[in-house]
Protein backbone atom coordinates (compact mmCIF):
# COMPACT_ATOMS: atom_id res chain seq x y z
CA UNK A 1 0.00 0.00 0.00
CA UNK A 2 2.85 2.39 0.78
CA UNK A 3 4.20 1.96 -2.75
CA UNK A 4 0.84 2.95 -4.17
CA UNK A 5 1.07 6.60 -3.21
CA UNK A 6 4.50 6.86 -4.83
CA UNK A 7 3.82 4.79 -7.92
CA UNK A 8 0.46 6.19 -9.05
CA UNK A 9 1.64 9.69 -10.01
CA UNK A 10 4.88 8.36 -11.49
CA UNK A 11 3.03 5.85 -13.65
CA UNK A 12 0.58 8.48 -14.84
CA UNK A 13 2.92 11.28 -15.79
CA UNK A 14 6.56 10.35 -15.17
CA UNK A 15 9.10 11.92 -12.83
CA UNK A 16 10.18 14.86 -14.97
CA UNK A 17 6.63 15.82 -15.81
CA UNK A 18 5.68 15.41 -12.15
CA UNK A 19 8.21 18.06 -11.15
CA UNK A 20 6.94 20.34 -13.90
CA UNK A 21 3.34 19.91 -12.74
CA UNK A 22 4.39 20.60 -9.17
CA UNK A 23 5.90 23.91 -10.20
CA UNK A 24 2.88 24.83 -12.29
CA UNK A 25 0.46 23.90 -9.51
CA UNK A 26 1.30 26.97 -7.49
CA UNK A 27 1.81 27.44 -3.74
CA UNK A 28 -0.95 25.02 -2.75
CA UNK A 29 1.25 22.16 -3.96
CA UNK A 30 3.51 22.60 -0.92
CA UNK A 31 0.91 21.66 1.71
CA UNK A 32 -0.14 18.84 -0.60
CA UNK A 33 3.46 17.63 -0.66
CA UNK A 34 3.55 17.70 3.15
CA UNK A 35 0.31 15.71 3.26
CA UNK A 36 1.66 13.08 0.89
CA UNK A 37 4.92 12.68 2.83
CA UNK A 38 3.12 12.48 6.19
CA UNK A 39 0.72 9.87 4.85
CA UNK A 40 3.53 7.83 3.30
CA UNK A 41 5.57 7.78 6.52
CA UNK A 42 2.60 6.68 8.63
CA UNK A 43 1.56 3.99 6.15
CA UNK A 44 5.05 2.48 6.14
CA UNK A 45 5.47 2.68 9.93
CA UNK A 46 2.00 1.41 10.88
CA UNK A 47 2.02 -1.20 8.14
CA UNK A 48 5.29 -2.62 9.45
CA UNK A 49 4.12 -2.60 13.08
CA UNK A 50 0.75 -4.22 12.37
CA UNK A 51 2.28 -6.77 10.00
CA UNK A 52 4.50 -8.05 12.81
CA UNK A 53 1.66 -8.46 15.32
CA UNK A 54 0.82 -12.10 15.95
CA UNK A 55 -2.97 -12.26 16.01
CA UNK A 56 -3.58 -16.02 16.09
CA UNK A 57 -5.56 -16.07 19.34
CA UNK A 58 -6.31 -19.79 19.09
CA UNK A 59 -2.63 -20.76 18.97
CA UNK A 60 -1.62 -18.42 21.78
CA UNK A 61 -4.42 -19.43 24.15
CA UNK A 62 -3.81 -23.10 23.32
CA UNK A 63 -0.21 -22.86 24.54
CA UNK A 64 -1.28 -20.95 27.65
CA UNK A 65 -4.00 -23.49 28.46
CA UNK A 66 -1.58 -26.40 28.08
CA UNK A 67 0.69 -24.78 30.65
CA UNK A 68 -2.22 -24.11 33.01
CA UNK A 69 -3.52 -27.67 32.71
CA UNK A 70 -0.02 -28.80 33.67
CA UNK A 71 -0.36 -26.60 36.80
CA UNK A 72 2.51 -24.50 35.45
CA UNK A 73 1.47 -20.88 35.97
CA UNK A 74 5.01 -19.61 35.48
CA UNK A 75 5.18 -21.54 32.23
CA UNK A 76 1.98 -19.87 31.03
CA UNK A 77 3.47 -16.46 31.81
CA UNK A 78 6.66 -17.45 29.97
CA UNK A 79 4.58 -18.34 26.91
CA UNK A 80 3.22 -14.79 26.88
CA UNK A 81 6.70 -13.33 27.37
CA UNK A 82 8.01 -15.40 24.47
CA UNK A 83 5.25 -14.49 22.03
CA UNK A 84 4.77 -10.87 23.17
CA UNK A 85 2.37 -8.61 21.30
CA UNK A 86 -1.06 -7.26 22.28
CA UNK A 87 -2.81 -10.60 22.73
CA UNK A 88 -0.01 -12.11 24.79
CA UNK A 89 0.27 -8.96 26.91
CA UNK A 90 -3.45 -9.04 27.63
CA UNK A 91 -3.34 -12.70 28.65
CA UNK A 92 -0.27 -12.12 30.81
CA UNK A 93 -2.09 -9.34 32.67
CA UNK A 94 -4.87 -11.80 33.45
CA UNK A 95 -2.48 -14.58 34.49
CA UNK A 96 -0.71 -12.29 36.94
CA UNK A 97 -4.06 -11.68 38.67
CA UNK A 98 -4.84 -15.36 39.24
CA UNK A 99 -6.19 -15.82 42.73
CA UNK A 100 -8.39 -12.75 42.53
CA UNK A 101 -12.10 -12.77 41.61
CA UNK A 102 -12.91 -13.37 37.95
CA UNK A 103 -14.45 -9.91 37.68
CA UNK A 104 -11.18 -8.31 38.76
CA UNK A 105 -9.17 -10.41 36.29
CA UNK A 106 -11.54 -9.44 33.49
CA UNK A 107 -11.33 -5.76 34.44
CA UNK A 108 -7.52 -5.79 34.38
CA UNK A 109 -7.45 -7.52 31.00
CA UNK A 110 -9.90 -4.97 29.59
CA UNK A 111 -7.68 -2.12 30.77
CA UNK A 112 -4.58 -3.67 29.20
CA UNK A 113 -6.46 -4.47 25.97
CA UNK A 114 -7.62 -0.85 25.72
CA UNK A 115 -4.04 0.34 26.13
CA UNK A 116 -2.82 -2.10 23.49
CA UNK A 117 -5.45 -0.96 20.98
CA UNK A 118 -4.46 2.65 21.60
CA UNK A 119 -0.86 1.75 20.75
CA UNK A 120 -1.95 -0.02 17.57
CA UNK A 121 -4.04 2.98 16.48
CA UNK A 122 -1.21 5.46 17.05
CA UNK A 123 -0.79 7.92 14.15
CA UNK A 124 -3.76 6.52 12.21
CA UNK A 125 -5.47 9.86 12.77
CA UNK A 126 -2.83 11.34 10.48
CA UNK A 127 -4.07 9.19 7.59
CA UNK A 128 -7.69 10.14 8.24
CA UNK A 129 -6.70 13.81 8.32
CA UNK A 130 -4.67 13.60 5.11
CA UNK A 131 -7.47 11.78 3.30
CA UNK A 132 -9.90 14.52 4.33
CA UNK A 133 -7.85 17.67 3.80
CA UNK A 134 -5.89 16.75 0.65
CA UNK A 135 -8.97 17.19 -1.61
CA UNK A 136 -9.76 20.43 0.21
CA UNK A 137 -6.30 21.76 -0.55
CA UNK A 138 -6.88 20.68 -4.13
CA UNK A 139 -10.13 22.64 -4.28
CA UNK A 140 -8.38 25.62 -2.70
CA UNK A 141 -5.84 25.45 -5.50
CA UNK A 142 -8.71 25.32 -7.97
CA UNK A 143 -10.16 28.52 -6.54
CA UNK A 144 -6.83 30.36 -6.52
CA UNK A 145 -6.07 29.13 -10.02
CA UNK A 146 -9.38 30.40 -11.35
CA UNK A 147 -8.81 33.72 -9.61
CA UNK A 148 -5.47 34.01 -11.36
CA UNK A 149 -7.09 33.08 -14.68
CA UNK A 150 -9.75 35.77 -14.35
CA UNK A 151 -7.13 38.30 -13.31
CA UNK A 152 -5.29 37.57 -16.55
CA UNK A 153 -8.53 37.94 -18.50
CA UNK A 154 -9.03 41.35 -16.90
CA UNK A 155 -5.52 42.36 -17.92
CA UNK A 156 -5.32 41.10 -21.52
CA UNK A 157 -8.94 40.41 -22.46
CA UNK A 158 -10.38 37.27 -24.08
CA UNK A 159 -8.36 37.62 -27.26
CA UNK A 160 -5.31 35.84 -25.82
CA UNK A 161 -6.26 32.40 -24.46
CA UNK A 162 -2.64 31.55 -23.67
CA UNK A 163 -2.61 34.26 -21.03
CA UNK A 164 -5.32 32.53 -18.99
CA UNK A 165 -4.19 28.96 -19.64
CA UNK A 166 -1.71 29.06 -16.74
CA UNK A 167 -4.40 29.82 -14.17
CA UNK A 168 -6.72 27.14 -15.49
CA UNK A 169 -3.86 24.64 -15.53
CA UNK A 170 -3.03 25.48 -11.91
CA UNK A 171 -6.67 24.91 -10.96
CA UNK A 172 -6.81 21.46 -12.57
CA UNK A 173 -3.39 20.31 -11.35
CA UNK A 174 -4.13 20.96 -7.68
CA UNK A 175 -7.48 19.20 -7.89
CA UNK A 176 -5.87 16.14 -9.45
CA UNK A 177 -3.02 16.17 -6.92
CA UNK A 178 -5.41 16.33 -3.98
CA UNK A 179 -7.39 13.35 -5.24
CA UNK A 180 -4.28 11.33 -6.12
CA UNK A 181 -3.07 11.77 -2.54
CA UNK A 182 -6.43 11.24 -0.83
CA UNK A 183 -7.59 8.07 -2.59
CA UNK A 184 -4.72 5.69 -1.71
CA UNK A 185 -4.39 7.27 1.73
CA UNK A 186 -8.05 6.55 2.47
CA UNK A 187 -7.61 2.99 1.20
CA UNK A 188 -4.58 2.50 3.45
CA UNK A 189 -6.46 3.96 6.43
CA UNK A 190 -9.36 1.56 5.88
CA UNK A 191 -7.01 -1.41 5.60
CA UNK A 192 -5.03 -0.54 8.73
CA UNK A 193 -8.10 0.18 10.87
CA UNK A 194 -9.59 -3.14 9.76
CA UNK A 195 -6.36 -4.83 10.81
CA UNK A 196 -6.53 -3.16 14.23
CA UNK A 197 -10.16 -4.24 14.62
CA UNK A 198 -9.20 -7.83 13.82
CA UNK A 199 -6.44 -7.79 16.43
CA UNK A 200 -8.82 -6.23 18.97
CA UNK A 201 -11.36 -8.99 18.34
CA UNK A 202 -8.62 -11.59 18.80
CA UNK A 203 -7.74 -10.03 22.16
CA UNK A 204 -11.37 -10.24 23.27
CA UNK A 205 -11.59 -13.86 22.15
CA UNK A 206 -8.37 -14.84 23.90
CA UNK A 207 -9.45 -13.07 27.09
CA UNK A 208 -12.80 -14.85 27.12
CA UNK A 209 -11.11 -18.21 26.55
CA UNK A 210 -8.67 -17.55 29.38
CA UNK A 211 -11.51 -16.68 31.77
CA UNK A 212 -13.28 -19.88 30.78
CA UNK A 213 -10.12 -21.88 31.43
CA UNK A 214 -9.61 -20.25 34.81
CA UNK A 215 -13.20 -21.04 35.75
CA UNK A 216 -12.70 -24.70 34.84
CA UNK A 217 -9.48 -24.89 36.86
CA UNK A 218 -10.63 -22.78 39.80
CA UNK A 219 -10.24 -25.60 42.36
CA UNK A 220 -6.60 -26.06 41.37
CA UNK A 221 -5.56 -22.41 41.16
CA UNK A 222 -3.84 -20.51 43.98
CA UNK A 223 -6.04 -18.31 46.09
CA UNK A 224 -5.13 -15.02 47.75
CA UNK A 225 -4.10 -15.32 51.34
CA UNK A 226 -6.74 -14.03 53.75
CA UNK A 227 -5.58 -12.69 57.05
CA UNK A 228 -7.57 -14.04 59.97
CA UNK A 229 -7.87 -12.16 63.24
CA UNK A 230 -5.87 -13.60 66.11
CA UNK A 231 -7.91 -15.24 68.78
CA UNK A 232 -8.21 -13.19 71.88
CA UNK A 233 -6.40 -14.34 74.92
Amino acid sequence: MSHLIVSIPLLLIGWGTLVDYFQRGGPVMYPLLICSLAGLVVIIERGWVLHRVKDDAAEIISRVRRALHARDLEGAVRVCDTIQGPIANTLKAGLLQIGKPAEEIERIMEIVATQEVARLERFLWVLATVANIAPLFGFLGTVTGMINAFDRVAEVGLGNPRAVAGGISEALITTAAGLIIALPTQAAYNYLTTRVSKISLSMETAGAMLLETLKEMEPYLPRPEIETPMAGR
